[in-house]
C-alpha cells in the first residue's frame, strides 16, 4: 500500500517540529563538558500513573578501538523520572559496569531500553547492551584489539516497579558469532498489539565498517527471542551510507487524513557517511557528514501490518542536525502522552561538543495542526 506524497510531507513536518533543535532544553547533562561525554542511548517509557521515565547511559571519553585504556567510556546506565515533560528529571535507578558483570566482565555499557512487562501489571523489562570482555571467534581473533570485547544484549526482569530487578537473574538474550554481525547493541524494545515483543537493535561487523539495524521478536507466551532480520532498514547511498540505526518507533496519531488510514508509525534513525571523520575540501560546501558516535538523524515510516518493512522519508540529506558542535543529533526517542501531546528526547551536540540529552514537548494542538493541515 502506498502513502500519498502530501501525507509524507506531513510526517516530515511532524518530525522536524518534534526534534526542533532550537526549542530543545537540556534534560540530563553528561558527566563532562567536552568531546566524548554524553547521556542518552535509551528510551522514554510511561508508568501507569503517567510518570515519565527516561533511560540512558552515561558515557565518558574513550575509544572503542583501543579498549578502556583510552577512557572510561560507558560507565553507568540509569533511569530518571518526572511527573511531566516540564519538570526536572530525577535519577531513580542506576547500574554500574560492576553491577552488570554477571557472567563476564563488562568493559562498557551501551544502549538500553525499558518497557512495561506485558505479563505483569507492575513489572518492567530492562534490556541492556554491553561490551563484555569476551574473545572474538577463533577465525577472527587476530583482529581483536587488546582491551576490547564483544557487544551483546541482556535482559533484566522486575515484578514490582523499578525496585525489584534481580541482577543475579540477568540473562543474555542476543549475541552473534558471525563476523558480519559480531557486535549486538542499542536495543529499541516495544510490544505490538498482538502481544509480541520486538527489539530493534544495531549491529556492527568485526571490522567496524558499518552500523545496521536488525530485529528480534519474542512471540506472546514464548520465553526466548528469535532473530527475524539482520537488516530492516538498508543503508543509503549518501548521508547514511555507513550507518542506519533505528532508535524509535512512534505511532502516528489518528488525526485528519490519517484517521481513516491503517495504523502506521514513524521511525527515527541515525545515519553517517563514515565511521571515522572524513576530510572536507576547503573550496567545496562544507556540511556535517556524521561519523561513529557523532551521527545525524533521519526519519522513516511503515504500515504496522507490514512491519518490519520501512520506508525512508529523507534520502539525500539528514533531517536532524544540531546547530552546535559536530552537528550530531541522534538516539531520538518519543512517546505520546495522555493529552495527545508528544514528548521527545535525543542526544544533541553542543558548542563544547558534549552531548546532553535534550528534549522537546509538542502540544496536542500543534500535533493536530500539523497532521490535519
Amino acid at each position: 500500500m502506498k502513502l500519498e506524497e502530501n501525507l509524507k510531507q506531513k510526517l516530515l513536518e511532524l518530525g522536524r517540529r518534534l526534534l526542533d533543535q532550537h526549542a530543545a532544553r537540556t534534560l540530563i547533562a553528561p558527566l563532562g563538558n567536552s568531546f566524548g561525554f554524553w547521556f542518552g542511548g535509551g528510551n522514554i517509557c510511561l508508568e501507569d500513573n503517567g510518570n515519565i521515565l527516561i533511560t540512558g547511559r552515561f558515557r565518558n571519553e574513550g575509544d572503542a578501538r583501543t579498549g578502556t585504556g583510552a577512557g572510561a567510556r560507558g560507565l553507568e546506565c540509569a533511569v530518571f523520572s518526572a511527573e511531566s515533560p516540564s519538570d526536572d528529571f530525577q535519577k531513580v535507578l542506576s547500574f554500574s559496569k560492576e553491577d552488570l558483570s554477571h557472567t563476564e566482565e563488562v568493559v562498557s555499557i551501551e544502549g538500553v531500553s525499558l518497557i512495561p512487562d506485558s505479563n505483569s501489571d507492575t513489572g518492567f523489562e530492562f534490556i541492556i547492551s554491553t561490551e563484555k570482555k569476551s574473545a572474538y571467534p577463533k577465525n577472527l581473533i587476530n583482529f581483536q584489539k587488546p582491551g576490547t570485547g564483544v557487544w551483546s544484549i541482556d535482559l533484566l526482569h522486575s515484578n514490582n516497579g523499578l525496585d525489584s530487578f534481580k541482577l543475579d537473574e540477568m540473562t543474555t538474550i542476543a549475541r552473534s558469532e558471525k563476523g558480519s554481525t559480531l557486535h549486538y547493541k542499542d536495543p529499541v524494545a516495544f510490544t505490538s498489539n498482538d502481544g509480541n515483543t520486538h527489539i530493534i537493535f544495531c549491529h556492527h561487523p568485526f571490522s567496524w565498517s558499518s552500523s545496521n539495524s536488525g530485529l528480534l521478536t519474542r512471540k506472546k507466551n514464548q520465553a526466548s527471542f528469535d532473530l527475524i532480520s539482520e537488516n530492516i532498514l538498508e543503508r543509503g547511498n549518501s548521508w547514511d551510507v555507513a550507518c542506519s540505526r533505528v532508535t524509535e518507533k512512534l505511532s502516528v496519531p489518528k488525526i485528519g487524513p490519517f484517521a481513516d488510514l491503517p495504523d502506521l508509525s514513524i521511525y527515527f534513525y541515525d545515519g553517517a557517511e563514515c565511521l571515522r571523520p572524513l576530510d572536507q575540501n576547503a573550496k567545496a560546501a562544507k556540511r556535517p557528514r556524521g561519523y561513529s558516535c557523532e551521527e545525524l538523524g533521519g526519519l522513516a515510516w511503515g504500515w504496522d501490518t507490514e512491519f518490519p518493512k520501512l520506508n525512508k522519508l529523507n534520502i539525500d540529506f539528514p533531517l536532524f542536525i544540531s546547530p552546535h558542535g559536530t552537528g550530531c543529533s541522534r538516539y531520538a526517542s518519543a512517546v505520546s502522552l495522555a493529552d495527545g501531546s508528544i514528548f521527545v528526547a535525543w542526544q544533541q551536540s553542543q558548542k563544547d561538543e558534549s552531548q546532553p540529552l535534550v528534549g522537546n514537548h509538542l502540544s496536542s494542538e500543534e500535533v493536530e495542526r500539523i497532521l490535519n493541515a
